[in-house]
């Protein structure tokens, strides 16, 4: 009897010796303002064992947290087999988790400043679908994640990466589609809104932190102090209003500064490259991240032209991709600008590459419902209205420049429905909208998962109907993809054309 002998395991890999001390900052993160609670309200007991127990409470909650941070460097391993990744982690709840080649859509490989500081990336893998990645590996060395990336989206698409006669992998630097200089990063910052929602989070975050009356007192001495200094240089109505003005002025160009470090910040060195069936786009000054999409992934395209865009005749290209998100959150690591900002004819060039099926721009856009000028201006109006009312009972014949606003927002709905439209042919479907910020959005009818035809009492009234197309990946901020105010007969014959469509056809998401 010939004795069996058991084939070798495929041999498991830990992470970074230094990935407990990047576990450990994420979770200081998480628990920083319980801690900081016990020292500050622990501090306030009179007690001898009051004052013993809030010195000692933050001590031992770091411990807790370093004693699980080296756990987690100890009990985590992950092993490369021919058709995926299996990951083991846990001490007493374990777990073994499968992750095939082909379900990963997305790899993430992330530098912050400390991680560039000691060589190590974080890197995220990502499928369709779920609150969380496949797999989130905190930390690697550079060299070894870069080579996992490597591997995962040669795997993916049944290559091999190709190595060098030392051993190394060889990595492929692909095309170049754009690249950003930085003065064009600069101009994203001037043209984006970065800044504003920096500062709105920031003031929702002291409000929510800070007491009540202490934010009131903050901004009632403030309001005081500003207006006994500009009483005491008894200065007139016209040049306390020129100051008033100038003070407004520099709170926006400091505004528009904070954009633009932002800017640089996220977007430095943006290089978008196309692989073999993938795209890749690296970013960022301080920190680096690198992510890349298999191009099958993309689900749906928008265009965007504000009007600092068309100031600086410029606009931006963004994409759906069917990748895991976290539940509630927006994260800035996924791949969704392949042009943060272009020139409409770069932009259009990327499209017409990236898509050669697809004919774009587009010139045969069908308008939309007559009704749909005076329905875009219902609803300024229905606030308007009684706003413009109340001025008017409160302030007299100076109350009525809200009828202005009104004759403003007739107008402005009327430039937008005539720049409302829809097209469709056999591979793509798009919509257009907006007049004071415009958008193009399409998607192929291979990406398309659901249709829905609606129809309101008004569109009953008015014979028009409404036809809600749904991708993967869609999120609640972007433009919706809806033929809205479409007369009835054509909503219909373009909803049973399409579901004649997807019917014969596959779904590739």
């Amino acid at each position: 009897m010939e004795d069996v002998v058991p084939s070798t395991p495929p041999d498991e890999r830990r992470l970074h010796p230094w990935s407990w001390l990047f576990v450990l900052l994420q979770q200081l993160k998480q628990f920083i303002f319980p801690l900081v609670a016990l020292v500050v309200f622990g501090a306030r007991k009179s007690s001898s064992d009051g004052e013993l127990w809030a010195s000692l409470a933050p001590v031992i909650g770091i411990t807790v947290l370093v004693v699980l941070a080296i756990l987690q460097y100890f009990t985590y391993r992950y092993t490369i087999g021919r058709d995926g990744l299996t990951v083991r982690e846990g001490l007493l709840h374990r777990s073994l988790r499968e992750i095939p080649f082909s379900r990963i859509h997305n790899v993430v490989v992330h530098q912050s400043l400390l991680h560039r500081v000691f060589g190590v990336a974080e890197v995220r893998l990502e499928s369709a679908g779920g609150t969380k990645p496949e797999a989130q590996m905190r930390v690697l060395g550079l060299h070894e994640a870069l080579a996992l990336e490597d591997l995962v989206r040669h795997q993916a698409h049944g290559t091999a990466p190709v190595a060098s006669e030392s051993g190394t992998v060889t990595r492929d630097a692909g095309s170049t589609l754009l690249s950003l200089s930085t003065r064009e990063v600069i101009r994203l910052g001037l043209i984006s809104n970065r800044g504003m929602i920096v500062v709105a989070a920031g003031f929702g975050a002291a409000w929510q932190i800070l007491p009540d009356r202490m934010m009131e007192q903050v901004f009632r001495q403030g309001a005081r102090q500003a207006y006994g200094y500009a009483e005491g240089l008894h200065l007139g109505w016209l040049t306390g209003a020129i100051g008033g003005v100038a003070l407004i002025g520099i709170a926006l160009a400091l505004v528009r500064l904070l954009s633009v470090a932002l800017a640089l910040s996220q977007f430095h060195g943006f290089r978008l490259t196309e692989e073999p069936r993938r795209l890749m786009v690296e970013r960022g000054l301080f920190a680096r991240l690198r992510t890349s999409v298999a191009r099958r992934r993309i689900q749906a395209w928008t265009l965007h032209e504000g009007v600092l865009h068309r100031l600086f005749n410029r606009r931006s290209l963004r994409i759906d991709t069917a990748v895991a998100e976290k539940s509630g959150q927006q994260d800035n690591r996924a791949l969704k600008d392949l042009a943060p900002i272009a020139a409409p004819d770069a932009c259009d060039a990327l499209i017409g590459h990236l898509l050669p099926h697809v004919a774009w721009p587009r010139e045969d856009w069908q308008a939309v419902h007559a009704s749909a000028r005076w329905r875009l201006w219902l609803p300024s109006l229905a606030w308007l209205l009684p706003v413009t009312g109340l001025a008017v009972w409160q302030l007299g014949v100076w109350g009525w420049l809200g009828a202005a606003w009104m004759l403003f927002a007739a107008y402005a709905a009327r430039r937008q429905a005539q720049r409302m439209g829809w097209t469709l042919d056999d591979h793509v479907v798009a919509v257009r909208s907006g007049w004071w910020s415009r958008y193009w959005r399409f998607a192929e009818i291979d990406k398309l998962q659901a249709l829905r035809l609606s129809r309101s009492p008004l569109d009953q009234r008015l014979g028009t109907s409404t036809l809600w197309l749904d991708t993967a990946g869609a999120s609640g901020i972007a433009a919706p993809l809806a033929l809205r105010f479409v007369p009835e007969a054509d909503a219909r014959a373009v909803h049973e054309r399409l579901t004649a469509a997807l019917a014969r056809r596959r779904l590739h998401w």
